[in-house]
This record gives C-alpha cells, structure tokens and sequence, in this order.
C-alpha cells in the first residue's frame, strides 16, 4: 500500500476558499469533503478518512465551504443554507476540473449538513459525481433533490445516533439513486467510539473504490 500523499495548502474557486488537496500518485479518483455545521478542512475525523483514502491511490480534497465572517453573518444563516452550501461545492468542482486532476471520477463525502449539501450538488450535477457517501449526515435537508440524486449513495450512521438514524432511513426511501444504509455498532453521533470511525473509513472506502471507476466529465 503506498504512503498517504502530502496535503498542500490551495485556494478554491472563485471565492478563494482555503483548501488541503492530497495527491498521491497516479491517482484514480478524486473525493471532494463537505464537512458538517461547525467543522472545517481541519476535522480530524475526515482527514482521517482523506488519508485512508491517498493511501489506496485517491486524490482528496477538504476545504472550507464559508469564509469566517460567512459563518457569522445573518445570525450563522449559510452554515445551514444547503442550496448555497451545494453552490460551493458545485463551484470545487468546476475549481477542480482545471487542475492535474481535472480528469479523474469524483466523489463526495458528507458530514452532517455537508451530506445534504453533497446529494443536493450531485442532484445537479448528475452523472458529473460518481459516488457519495455520507458520514453521520443529514441526508432529509436536501429535501426535494433526493429525488433527482442518480449516484450511488452510502449512508453511514451509529447504531445509538436515533434521530439522525431514523432521517437516514426516511431519506433512503425517497432517493431514486442506488442506495445502501450501515449501520456502525455502538457508535454515537461523532463517532468517537474505539473502533467507529475505523469502520467508517472501511466502509467509505470500499464504496469509492467500486464506483470511482468510470471518468465522466
């Protein structure tokens, strides 16, 4: 297995937001995150999974999808604005089809609000996304565009996380898209459980590595 890739500090989109791309090399896909309400690109849990994933040959992208005073604003309205929040990650994706790695299959990869962001881009995006997963998320928030979702999908939610987990169930029945529900054992909300965020790393990897293998532009 080869070593995680560095992650190299970049600037994305138009709106210049602070980002840690990982690049190993010769990679097959690319797996853009869209973290929850109160992370960043510096969530210990994601990079986690980023560098499970740089070292099974794909390319990760974390970034920040507000801008500080964007987050204070208006009483923290954006933080929970998903149609803007899927606008940003729409945006890293346009941002990254104009790099080295413009070429490969991309996947998303949601936590809490960011996985109703990540189904509400891939809505839009249509067979421009490959795969997503969703980690803890809040599929339900994408509303209406769960039906419009054509990409395979995984939800990933703790066996003693109740209410997110009866959300997930509810949202798997409305996507028209391939979709499967795990269940993590014993596991909480954030996952901090000894073990729990081991089996999400497993679980989000084997799902990108069957479906990011088909580069669509």
């Amino acid at each position: 297995m080869p070593p995680s890739a560095p992650m190299r500090e970049v600037m994305v989109g138009e709106a210049g937001l602070p980002g840690l791309l990982g690049c190993p090399a010769q990679p097959s896909g690319l797996v853009i995150f869209a973290h929850g309400s109160g992370s960043s690109r510096n969530s210990g849990r994601n990079q986690q999974v980023a560098t499970a994933l740089n070292k099974v040959g794909m390319a990760t992208l974390l970034f920040d999808l507000l801008h500080p005073e964007e987050e204070m604003a208006a009483g923290r309205a954006r933080v929970f604005d998903i149609p803007f929040l899927a606008k940003r990650l729409i945006e890293a994706v346009t941002w990254a089809r104009n790099t080295p790695v413009g070429s490969l299959p991309i996947g998303f990869f949601g936590a809490s609000t960011g996985a109703a962001a990540a189904l509400t881009a891939a809505a839009y995006l249509k067979n421009g996304v490959s795969a997503v997963v969703s980690r803890g998320g809040r599929p339900d928030l994408a509303g209406a565009a769960l039906e419009a979702v054509c990409t395979p999908t995984l939800l990933i939610v703790g066996s003693r996380d109740p209410e997110v987990l009866d959300l997930n169930r509810r949202a798997a029945r409305r996507l028209s898209a391939l979709c499967i529900l795990e269940v993590v054992p014993d596991a909480t909300h954030l996952f901090p459980e000894r073990g729990a965020m081991e089996a999400v790393t497993e679980l989000a990897t084997e799902w990108f590595e069957r479906y990011l293998t088909v580069c669509v532009v």
